[in-house]
């Protein structure tokens, strides 16, 4: 935080000065855990908006273009008034005109879902990355491939055909089977990928986000 506020001056460092806990919350609870780290992050990120007014964005990846923002429920809904309301809608059309993703969570979502809540992260993340986040969203990972996961994160070492078949119970077969579509996913990959027969696997970066 004091970071930015160094960077920043105008209106921006005044609404730096002024988070409360919403915007906290969405920080440190919900963005933070799924980004481990404040690269690419600007707190009160400044657009323009149509009407030619300035607009400031709580917490804005810069590397993707998404503004997360932090919304409750009587600041916004319950005693909003209709030019704030038209205000945000505007603000909303604008990030949009400006290919900008609009991510908003509400108090009690973060308050009383937070797991759902940095999942919604986790999704967005995986449709617009590559590398070490695997292409693969939330429903696309079985509870199988999540136990193995699970187990190999346990492990901590190279995991085998042995030590999947212990973790599911299951037979040879349906165990490749596993291996197989994690290794198609990017879950899991060789641990020697020259090797012509594999025999230890690890997990790919990254793919613990598939457990919350």
């Amino acid at each position: 935080m004091e970071e930015q506020k160094r960077q920043a001056s105008g209106m921006r460092l005044e609404m730096l000065n002024k988070q409360g806990e919403g915007e906290k919350k969405l920080l440190v609870d919900i963005v933070l855990p799924v980004l481990r780290s404040t690269k690419g992050l600007i707190l009160e990120y400044e657009i323009v908006t149509l009407s030619g007014v300035k607009a400031y964005i709580d917490a804005f990846y810069e590397p993707l273009e998404i503004g997360f923002e932090g919304e409750g429920f009587v600041a916004h809904a319950q005693n909003i008034t209709r030019s704030r309301f038209d205000f945000e809608r505007n603000k909303v059309r604008s990030m949009s005109v400006n290919d900008l993703k609009y991510f908003p969570f509400t108090w009690d979502e973060m308050d009383k879902k937070t797991e759902f809540c940095r999942r919604a992260i986790y999704e967005v993340l995986g449709r617009h990355t590559s590398g070490g986040w695997s292409g693969v969203t939330y429903s696309e990972v079985s509870l199988y491939e999540r136990e193995v996961i699970r187990y190999a994160l346990r492990l901590n070492r190279p995991i085998r055909m042995a030590d999947v078949c212990e973790c599911l119970q299951s037979s040879h077969q349906f165990c490749r089977s596993i291996l197989r579509k994690m290794i198609e996913k990017n879950l899991l990959k060789p641990l020697r990928v020259n090797a012509v027969r594999h025999h230890e696997y690890v997990l790919v970066d990254g793919v613990s986000k598939y457990l919350w």
